[in-house]
C-alpha cells in the first residue's frame, strides 16, 4: 500500500468499489447507485490509481474481482460505516420520536409478530406510522432501494452489506381436519395423501417444499394459494394435509390438529421441519441509534412470542 494517498479515498469511492464488488457489474453498481455509466467507469479507474490494483478483471461476459479487492472488502465497509456514523445523532430517544417504518414480510410472518410489535412501539414511541408490504421472495435490492427498513424472512437475502439476526425457530408441522381424518401415521399415509401448500405469486414455494422436491421426494400437491390465511377454508371439512409452520396452531390454524412430521429424509443432519426467521437489514443502518432500537424492539417481541406459544 506504500504511495497510496488514502486521504484522497472518500465515501462515494468507497461505495463505487463495494456496490463494483457485490453486483459484479459497473453497469449494476452504476443503476445501484443512481450514476451513469460513464461516472461509475472514471470512478473505478480513479480507485483503481488510488489503490495500485486492477480489482476488477473481465471474467466471461462479467468482471471479478482480484484478491486484493476482496481482502480490501471488509476495511472499506467499516470505513464506509465510520463515515455514515458521523452525520447520525448520538442518541435516540423513542418517546420524543416521529417514526416511520417499512418492514416487508409474508402473512405469516405479519401475523406473528407485527401486531405486538406495533403495540409496543404505540406504547413507547411519540408517533408511529407502519406500513408492512408483502416480502415475496426477499431480495438484496429490497434493502438496498430503501424499499423498506426490514425484512422477516426464513431465508436472508445474500450480501456483504446485508445483514441479519435470527429471531426465533419454528418447526414445519402437519395440519387436518379431526373431523374428517386421521393423523398421517408414518411417511407412507403423508406422502399417499393429497395435500395443500403455499405458493408465493412470485412463484416461490416453501422452503420445505423446495428441499422435498431437492431430495426427490413428491407429494400429491391438489392446491396452492398464494398464502398462508387461505389454507384454513380449504382444509377444513376435508382430508387433505398441509404442511406448514407450527406457530400457525396458535394464530390462522387454531381449529385445526396438527402433528409432528414422519421422518421423511432417513438420518439426515439437517432437521427437514426446522424453520428459522430472520430480520435482515443493510449495513448502512449498522449503527444509526433509530434502526438499532427498533431492531431491539423487534427482538424482544419475537421472544415474547415464542415463550407465550410455546
Amino acid at each position: 500500500m506504500n504511495g497510496i494517498d488514502a486521504l484522497a479515498l472518500d465515501g462515494h469511492a468507497l461505495r463505487l468499489f463495494l456496490a463494483v464488488l457485490e453486483e459484479g457489474s459497473v453497469t449494476g453498481a452504476a443503476t445501484r447507485l443512481g450514476l451513469s455509466q460513464s461516472a461509475a467507469s472514471h470512478g473505478l479507474i480513479r480507485l483503481r490509481g488510488l489503490l495500485g490494483d486492477p480489482l476488477f478483471v473481465k471474467s466471461g461476459r462479467g468482471i471479478t474481482a482480484t484478491p486484493h479487492a476482496r481482502s480490501l472488502a471488509a476495511p472499506a465497509q467499516a470505513l464506509l460505516d465510520g463515515l455514515q456514523g458521523l452525520a447520525r445523532p448520538a442518541d435516540f430517544l423513542p418517546e420524543r420520536a416521529r417514526l416511520s417504518l417499512t418492514i416487508a414480510a409474508n402473512d405469516f410472518q405479519r401475523d406473528l409478530l407485527l401486531p405486538a410489535f406495533f403495540a409496543r412501539l404505540r406504547a413507547t414511541v411519540a408517533s408511529v406510522s407502519l406500513l408492512v408490504v408483502p416480502s415475496g421472495a426477499p431480495s438484496a435490492a429490497l434493502l438496498r432501494e430503501r424499499g423498506c427498513d426490514l425484512i422477516i424472512t426464513p431465508i436472508p437475502p445474500a450480501g456483504t452489506d446485508i445483514l441479519q439476526k435470527r429471531l426465533l425457530t419454528d418447526r414445519y408441522a402437519c395440519f387436518y381436519d379431526p373431523a374428517c381424518r386421521a393423523a398421517p401415521r408414518d411417511a407412507a399415509e403423508y406422502l399417499a395423501a393429497r395435500h395443500i401448500t403455499v405458493l408465493h405469486p412470485e412463484g416461490e414455494p416453501l422452503e420445505f417444499d423446495r428441499r422435498l422436491e431437492a431430495e426427490g421426494i413428491t407429494r400429491d400437491i391438489a392446491l396452492r394459494v398464494p398464502g398462508f390465511t387461505g389454507i384454513f377454508a380449504f382444509l377444513r371439512g376435508g382430508e387433505m394435509l398441509a404442511t406448514l409452520p407450527g406457530l400457525l396452531r396458535h394464530g390462522g390454524l387454531a381449529g385445526l390438529a396438527s402433528v409432528k412430521l414422519p421422518p421423511l429424509l432417513g438420518n439426515s443432519e439437517e432437521p427437514l421441519d426446522q424453520l428459522p426467521l430472520y430480520m435482515a437489514w443493510h449495513r448502512r443502518d449498522q449503527q444509526d441509534p433509530r434502526h438499532a432500537w427498533l431492531r431491539a424492539q423487534l427482538v424482544q417481541v419475537a421472544a415474547e412470542v415464542t415463550r407465550a406459544r410455546a
